[in-house]
């Protein structure tokens, strides 16, 4: 894969140290268990109003738990969600990078405690979650927004003009596209990250099931678009039933060489007109996310209704099968 010369790929570091990069869990979720309020129409950004610090412990826990890598809490952020609230733009200027801060705090103090230890110096990585999720009716689940590219890239670049500052000032590393439930949206994060050749993204799709995005579009028209953009460092899925994962990282592996993630949610499905997880049968997680590795994903981690305990289960998953099996380093993958 050629890259431009001032470009940095983030993970090819952590894959050279380790076979696998293991992704945090669940944020919003994990702070509504720990009594922070998100019912709101910017559900976790919510909290970086009213409780940042609690945003931070979360990131530290995770790190503690195995993580090396810490998705910050910009998932529903946005300039108009914000102005709903009565901030200006300036203002929201300032919560969407206190994001980045907080996860950014979290990482120097686990590597002050942690820098002569086995562990990689974790990553921080911006998520940049749909436009759907703005306008919080559960459409990052259908992606029917009736945008064109044009009007999506312009939707997203204030943001993203604002993380790839963080990242080149190196309070983080890299952009989490992520539940991105259409091939339009897709295109367009991809269109709008030529405009920031320096910054890498990895882009994660949510899907209806194990062919298919939330859109209706085979998953192998996602994956050939990651495929051809430099930018793009890691393609997958998440916040998608678990079930269908295995199948969905089979159709990735037949059409990219590039690393592939996987962070399902925990199997509950998100009920959006009453808000509510509904009931499921619980799996063991841990035991599926080695099916996951088994088809080849190399960043796997968790999404809504993960916990820290789920980390430290796929953590030691994975620290297993790198001593019993250090063959499955699989260099042959050019990153």
């Amino acid at each position: 894969m050629n890259f431009s010369p001032d470009f940095t790929n983030p993970l090819q570091r952590l894959l050279a140290h380790q076979p696998f990069v293991v992704l945090d869990g669940a944020l919003a979720t994990e702070l509504e268990r720990r009594g922070a309020h998100i019912a709101d129409p910017l559900w976790s950004a919510k909290t970086l109003l009213e409780t940042p610090a609690l945003i931070r412990q979360v990131h530290c826990d995770y790190f503690d738990a195995g993580a090396d890598v810490a998705i910050t809490a910009s998932y529903q952020a946005s300039f108009e969600g914000f102005a709903e609230r009565g901030l200006d733009q300036q203002q929201s200027i300032a919560v969407m990078q206190l994001s980045i801060q907080l996860a950014h705090e979290a990482r120097q103090a686990f590597w002050a405690q942690n820098n002569d230890s086995d562990r990689a110096f974790p990553l921080v990585a911006v998520s940049v979650g749909p436009y759907g999720a703005f306008l919080h009716d559960g459409s990052e689940y259908r992606g029917d927004y009736g945008l064109s590219v044009s009007a999506l890239m312009d939707w997203h670049r204030p943001r993203l003009a604002i993380y790839a500052d963080a990242i080149r000032r190196g309070l983080a590393d890299l952009l989490a596209c992520e539940t991105i439930p259409c091939v339009r949206e897709a295109e367009a994060l991809i269109h709008l990250l030529g405009e920031f050749p320096d910054i890498p993204a990895w882009l994660s799709f949510s899907c209806a099931n194990g062919e298919q995005n939330c859109r209706g579009e085979h998953f192998s028209q996602c994956i050939a678009l990651a495929h051809a953009a430099p930018q793009i460092v890691a393609v997958g899925v998440n916040c998608t039933p678990p079930q269908y994962v295995e199948s969905l990282l089979q159709i990735g592996a037949a059409h990219t060489d590039k690393p592939l993630a996987a962070y399902p949610n925990s199997g509950e499905i998100w009920h959006a007109p009453t808000r509510a997880w509904l009931p499921h049968t619980a799996q063991n997680f841990c035991a599926q996310a080695a099916t996951w590795r088994r088809a080849r994903a190399r960043l796997l981690g968790g999404c809504c209704r993960t916990t820290p305990a789920d980390i430290v289960q796929i953590r030691q998953l994975l620290q297993k099968e790198k001593r019993n099996a250090p063959s499955l380093h699989e260099s042959h993958i050019d990153l």
